[in-house]
């Protein structure tokens, strides 16, 4: 993965971004900490990153635009030096997944980024409970289509496993 420049998100970041060597972290205004990961996955057809999204803390966040503008920050620096594809799949901590999702796709959709993304989620069927994934991927890309083609199998494949 290309680094991402930490100037380049602060421009436009309501909260000021850090990096720490391995994480991307910051403190928002009720000094709830967040950290960003990018872990890349062991696909074989097309190269992808995990976007890992954690509230170390497991402290409940008020309703606060910043965070998803922050959030939306990191990405847009995240494809603006790296054309791969953004996983996303929520924490299912204390049963929230669905919540989780719900909210990361109305942070995504409410910035006009699917102007610029493809974002195709899918919920994937596990063991008594739910697990919610999604695949963002420039509009651009060359593979688009090859890339959904395979993202729905995928979870498809997942899906049938499952009892």
């Amino acid at each position: 993965m290309n680094k991402l420049s930490i100037n380049a998100i602060n421009l436009h970041s309501p909260y000021i971004v850090g990096f720490d060597g391995k994480a991307l972290f910051f403190t928002t205004d009720n000094e709830i900490a967040y950290r960003v990961e990018f872990e890349l996955d062991n696909n074989p057809y097309f190269t992808a990153y995990w976007f890992n999204l954690a509230n170390p803390d497991n402290i409940k966040s008020p309703n606060d635009n910043k965070i998803a503008q922050t959030i939306i920050c990191i990405i847009e620096e995240f494809f603006n030096v790296n054309p791969e594809v953004l996983l996303y799949m929520c924490s299912t901590d204390q049963g929230q997944q669905a919540q989780r999702a719900r909210l990361f796709l109305r942070w995504f959709n409410s910035y006009r980024q699917q102007q610029k993304y493809a974002l195709k989620s899918s919920e994937v069927k596990g063991e008594g409970r739910t697990e919610y994934v999604a695949l963002i991927v420039k509009r651009d890309h060359p593979q688009l289509k090859e890339i959904i083609d395979r993202f729905d199998e995928e979870v498809e494949m997942f899906n049938e496993l499952k009892p």
